[in-house]
C-alpha cells in the first residue's frame, strides 16, 4: 500500500519518444512506464514537433531515420523554439548510422543510443540526462521570489518585501513614460500590476519593442548593473503599479556577494540571448513569420493562467512595433491569418489565437 501511495506523491518526468518503427516505439515505451516515467509517443518527426510544443516534455528520445521530419530536422526545430530549446534530447541511432550520430551530436544532441538497446542502457541514459538537465537549471527568473532568493544568498537580512513596505507605488496611465532613453537610472522597477513594453525609437518616429513586462518581473536593472544611461524607453501599456526600490540598495544586495553577482550575470546573458533571437527574426523572417512570432510572444508573456482561450487587446501600432514591421503589413498578415482560422479578430479589434501550434509551426 505505502509504495503505490509514494510514487503518485512523486511528480512523473514526462519524456517524449519519436519512433516511426512499431516494435521499438511500443517495446521503450513500456521499459520507460515501467520505471514510473510518463510517456507520450510520436510515429514521426512532425507529429513529434508538435507533441513537444503542446506537451513540453522533460525529456526527449528521438530516432535519426524517419519519414516527414528526420531526426535532424526535429532537432533543429526543437532548438529554434524558445520555449523548449534546453530540453535535453537523446538520438536513437542504428549501428550502420555512426557518422549520422557524430553528425547529431555536433547539432546539440545531449547523448545517443545505438539500436538494439538493453533496457539497463536506455534507463541510465534517461536517468543521467535527467539529472543533468536538473543541476543545470540555474536560469534566472523575474520575479519576487527569485529576488527574495538572491538577498538570502547576499546575506542581505532585508527582504524584497521589506523593501517595498512602507513606499509609495507608483501609478502610471495608459501610454505613461516611465523611464526615457538616455537618462540616468536612480531605482529598480518591479511590475505589481499592468503590462509595460520597453521600445527603441529611430529618427523618423519608428518604435521596435525590445522588451515586455508583466507582474513580477523587473525592468531597469540592465542600465543599473552596467552603471550607464537607459538604451530604450519604458511605457505603461495598460494602467500599472510599479514599486520602487531604490539604487543604493539594489547595488548593496549586487555587491554583496559574488555568487549574487554570477546571477545576475546569468541574467544579463538571458537578455542578451533573447536580444540576439530578435535580431535573427527582425534580418531573415518573413512577414507572416514575423507576425506570428509577435503574436506567440504575447501569448506566452501574457497568458500566466494558461486559458484555453487567449485574448490579444492592443493596438495595432504596438502589435507591428513588436513584430517590427509596418502596421499596414501587420493588419494585411493578421487577415490572412484569420482566413486561414489560425486566429480571430473580433469586433472590438481584439486578437484570439485559436492554433498557436501552427501559429509556432509555421514556416518561412
Amino acid at each position: 500500500m505505502g509504495q503505490p501511495l509514494i510514487s503518485k506523491l512523486i511528480e512523473m518526468k514526462k519524456i517524449l519518444l519519436i519512433e516511426d518503427n512499431d516494435d521499438i516505439r511500443i517495446n521503450t515505451k513500456e521499459i520507460l512506464e515501467l520505471s514510473n516515467y510518463k510517456v507520450i509517443v510520436a510515429a514521426d518527426g512532425k507529429i513529434g514537433v508538435e507533441k513537444a510544443i503542446s506537451e513540453k516534455p522533460d525529456l526527449i528520445i528521438c530516432d535519426i531515420m524517419m519519414p516527414v521530419l528526420d531526426g535532424f530536422g526535429v532537432l533543429h526545430s526543437i532548438h529554434n523554439n524558445e520555449s523548449i530549446k534546453n530540453t535535453p534530447f537523446i538520438f536513437l541511432t542504428a549501428k550502420t548510422e555512426r557518422n549520422d550520430f557524430r553528425k547529431g551530436m555536433d547539432l546539440g544532441a545531449d547523448d545517443y543510443l545505438t539500436k538494439p538497446f538493453t533496457g539497463t542502457e536506455l534507463l541510465n541514459a534517461v536517468d543521467i540526462r535527467l539529472k543533468k538537465s536538473e543541476s543545470m537549471k540555474m536560469e534566472i527568473s523575474s520575479g519576487l521570489e527569485q529576488m527574495q532568493r538572491l538577498m538570502e544568498v547576499s546575506g542581505t537580512k532585508k527582504t524584497l518585501q521589506s523593501l517595498s513596505e512602507d513606499r509609495p507605488v507608483n501609478k502610471y496611465k495608459k501610454k505613461q513614460i516611465i523611464y526615457s532613453e538616455g537618462n540616468h537610472p536612480n531605482r529598480l522597477y518591479y511590475v505589481l500590476k499592468g503590462k509595460v513594453k520597453a521600445y527603441k525609437t529611430n529618427d523618423d518616429g519608428k518604435e521596435l519593442v525590445t522588451s515586455l513586462f508583466s507582474p513580477g518581473d523587473f525592468l531597469g536593472y540592465i542600465a543599473l548593473l552596467e552603471g550607464t544611461t537607459y538604451k530604450d524607453t519604458a511605457k505603461a501599456l495598460e494602467e500599472t503599479e510599479l514599486a520602487i526600490i531604490p539604487r543604493e540598495e539594489f547595488d548593496e544586495l549586487v555587491n554583496k556577494n559574488p555568487e549574487v553577482t554570477k546571477k545576475m550575470m546569468q541574467l544579463l546573458a538571458k537578455n542578451i540571448s533573447e536580444k540576439e533571437n530578435q535580431l535573427l527574426s527582425l534580418a531573415y523572417n518573413s512577414l507572416r513569420k514575423k507576425v506570428a512570432e509577435a503574436l506567440i510572444v504575447l501569448q506566452k508573456k501574457y497568458n500566466v493562467d494558461n486559458k484555453k482561450e487567449f485574448v490579444i487587446d492592443m493596438n495595432r501600432e504596438s502589435l507591428a512595433s513588436i513584430a517590427g514591421t509596418a502596421k499596414e503589413s501587420l493588419i494585411r498578415t493578421l487577415g490572412d491569418f484569420q482566413n486561414e482560422k489560425m486566429i480571430e479578430i473580433k469586433p472590438n479589434g481584439a486578437i484570439s489565437i485559436l492554433n498557436h501550434i501552427k501559429l509556432e509551426l509555421l514556416l518561412n
